[in-house]
């Protein structure tokens, strides 16, 4: 079976990139974001979900030209070359792109078993061979890349359960429903789209603690079809 080489390609250019040498390991690191909301009487503060952070790849990667390299018949670098500019390769996707005015989307994929859309956010240059006039011929450079998302793939990816779901919402002592309708919507009149997707019969007895959800506007009453935008 032919050596399967990692590569990143830039989505932008199209141009690939392949790495000199397969890493010998590498981390995939995920997190999520929790907000802790403090209610006097209660042991702990109340735990929501506030949002996920991006996925993080990280490795080491080792480039050489003190000896000639080849990749099958194709000589990608040549004897005592100057390794920085096949360093260059590399770090030069942090680069802003004229047409997007941003770096590029990058895809970094390794045969079949790992294909990332990311960004590179960090890369660490270290320099560990050098020739007699000081050209530097190996060096080893520690890459991060982030998980790159935007809404178009997050609905791709995510299918939301609940069509006019938004956020939650955990009511803190004293709380009026206007008062979460003004933060939610920038409007405290439009209270009763809260009041109804949660079967709130009372609005002014709200409990420290209770959890809301927010729905989505414009919010259509199923029982009376009355429409809230």
């Amino acid at each position: 079976m032919a050596l399967e080489k990692a590569v990143i390609t830039n989505t932008t250019t199209g141009d690939r990139v392949p790495v000199m040498f397969n890493p010998e390991e590498y981390s995939l690191s995920r997190e999520n974001n929790y907000a802790q909301i403090a209610v006097p009487g209660l042991s702990a503060p109340i735990v929501q979900f506030s949002h996920g952070r991006q996925q993080s790849l990280e490795m080491e990667l080792f480039l050489d030209t003190y000896e000639a390299h080849h990749e099958g018949s194709r000589q990608i670098a040549v004897a005592g070359d100057d390794v920085r500019k096949h360093v260059r390769r590399v770090t030069d996707l942090m680069n802003i792109q004229p047409a997007t005015h941003a770096p590029p989307v990058l895809l970094f994929t390794w045969g079949l078993s790992l294909a990332f859309t990311c960004v590179l956010t960090r890369a660490t240059q270290k320099f560990i061979l050098f020739l007699p006039d000081g050209t530097p011929v190996r060096a080893r450079v520690q890459v991060s890349f982030s998980q790159y998302n935007n809404a178009e793939l997050e609905a791709k990816q995510i299918k939301r359960e609940t069509a006019d779901y938004s956020k939650f919402h955990v009511v803190r002592p004293g709380e009026k429903m206007t008062a979460i309708s003004a933060e939610a919507y920038g409007d405290p009149r439009l209270w009763r789209a809260i009041a109804l997707r949660n079967g709130v019969a009372d609005p002014r007895a709200l409990e420290p603690g209770q959890r809301l959800m927010i729905p989505r506007l414009p919010y259509r009453d199923p029982g009376t079809g009355k429409v809230f935008q």
